[in-house]
């Protein structure tokens, strides 16, 4: 018994920070109809931003994750002004290629710079730290993480559902002209979705260093999971991401664990394959 609630409580914590890293994907798809390529590099760049801040001026991922934050809502902010905002309006693939191009940017940069060495940041204030409950052992590392993540998807709903940008956001994803004849200025609605985006996905790649190696290849997986999130739970919809990203995590814990690592993944996939095909807009989706 101590075994399964182990293996439910490891699924739980992968799957709330699969959730915040997909939140920000699932906001800008929701609300603009774009696929950001760039996503799981966007995680990468945040990673290795809170990596040299904790290596350089020995500042824990615990507080440096603000500036993982803060830098990514300007990343997301100048990518939708320089490259997506003119792909708008064009072929419907000309985001995707436009973004995918950004990631390699981002990829080969850091592979240039950094090398593909794996990085591990040490003497961190939650290493080597752990809960125990009797037999139940829970990393301090990821149960903050997953905490930090909970707290944001919250205040993410909460802004969406209860605040007048929540509403403008929503009214520009639902007809984006009608919004514009309510005076809403979709452009800025825009450029703050992205911002909002990036600055998820920062968050989540600034708190992972506390317990995760950073290297150019990083966001690969991340990246790819958060489009499964986001198909599976319904485009724009938060709390179907955060559904999506928890059926993942135990999918993936339950497949480790009963059966064998490597076959975790191809679990994942199954059941994201089951699910589209049984309702292709997602859980929530409309």
């Amino acid at each position: 018994m101590v075994h399964l609630f182990q293996v439910i409580l490891d699924g739980a914590m992968s799957g709330l920070l699969y959730a915040l890293v997909a939140a920000g994907l699932s906001l800008i798809w929701g609300v603009m109809d774009v696929i950001n390529f760039a996503h799981g590099e966007f995680l990468m760049v945040a990673m290795y931003l809170s990596y040299w801040i904790g290596f350089l001026a020995h500042v824990d991922p615990i507080v440096s994750w603000i500036a993982s934050a803060a830098f990514l809502f300007l990343l997301g902010a100048v990518t939708y002004k320089l490259i997506v905002s003119r792909c708008l309006g064009k072929a419907a693939m000309a985001p995707l290629l436009a973004t995918f191009g950004l990631s390699m940017v981002l990829k080969n940069f850091c592979l240039n710079r950094f090398s593909p060495n794996f990085r591990l940041l040490s003497g961190t204030l939650l290493e080597g730290k752990k809960i125990l409950l009797g037999e139940l052992v829970i990393p301090l590392p990821q149960l903050v993480t997953s905490l930090f993540a909970l707290g944001v998807l919250a205040l993410l709903y909460v802004m969406l559902k209860k605040s007048r940008l929540g509403w403008a956001i929503q009214a520009t994803a639902m007809d984006r002209e009608a919004a514009e004849l309510m005076g809403i200025d979709t452009e800025k609605i825009f450029l703050l979705v992205f911002g909002l985006g990036g600055a998820c996905v920062g968050i989540a790649g600034g708190l992972l260093p506390s317990y995760l190696a950073v290297h150019p290849e990083v966001g690969g997986l991340f990246g790819l999971i958060a489009f499964m999130v986001v198909a599976m739970g319904g485009f724009g919809s938060i709390p179907g991401a955060l559904i999506a990203a928890l059926m993942i995590g135990l999918v993936e814990s339950f497949t480790g664990f009963y059966v064998a690592p490597v076959f975790k993944y191809v679990a994942v996939f199954g059941i994201y394959l089951v699910v589209i095909m049984i309702r292709p807009k997602g859980l929530f989706g409309w």
